[in-house]
């Protein structure tokens, strides 16, 4: 019964953590990984943490560290 506990606890955490939106700290856009960027090549789904390291913003063409964590 613990272990399920403790699975359960585990799933959740990695879960929000997944679905965390980014913003881009230049131009305001958020990346939302229940909507990806499929104009540029991210399926919906795919965590900002395994979106390529050359992507970039698809409004204003910055990097990935030009993102923070969206506070909710």
């Amino acid at each position: 019964m613990y272990i399920c506990y403790v699975f359960k606890e585990y799933l959740k955490h990695k879960t929000e953590t997944i679905m965390k939106k980014y913003v881009c700290t230049v131009c305001g856009w958020v990346y939302d990984p229940a909507e990806g960027d499929p104009e540029g090549g991210i399926a919906p789904g795919t965590a900002f943490e395994d979106i390529p390291d050359d992507w970039v913003c698809p409004l204003c063409g910055v990097g990935k560290d030009d993102f923070e964590v969206q506070e909710d």
